[in-house]
């Protein structure tokens, strides 16, 4: 095998067996479970995650349409679709 080339094998083999979804989850949610979700997946502490926001909330706003989109593209625990592609597919079964 030549050492410049990875393979698939190498890369499904290399990745972590014990990565968790990203999800919202039922547990430690103050609002919607947003922050919770990627503290869960990013293995930190939601408190970061919710500064984080504040912080994008006051230096410009840009914390709001974060974790909005959040909210609509991360899926509940539970559940395998997100507010956004349940909707999304209501739309195209019309």
């Amino acid at each position: 095998m030549d050492t410049d080339t990875i393979t698939e094998e190498t890369v499904s083999s290399s990745s972590s067996a014990d990565t968790q979804p990203l999800r919202r989850p039922f547990h430690g949610r103050m609002i919607t479970g947003v922050a919770a979700g990627i503290a869960d997946y990013l293995g930190i502490d939601p408190l970061l995650v919710r500064i984080g926001f504040a912080t994008l909330v006051v230096l410009g706003g840009a914390g709001i349409p974060l974790y909005l989109a959040g909210l609509l593209l991360i899926p509940e625990e539970g559940s395998d679709q997100s507010i956004a592609a349940s909707l999304l597919h209501s739309i195209q079964t019309r």
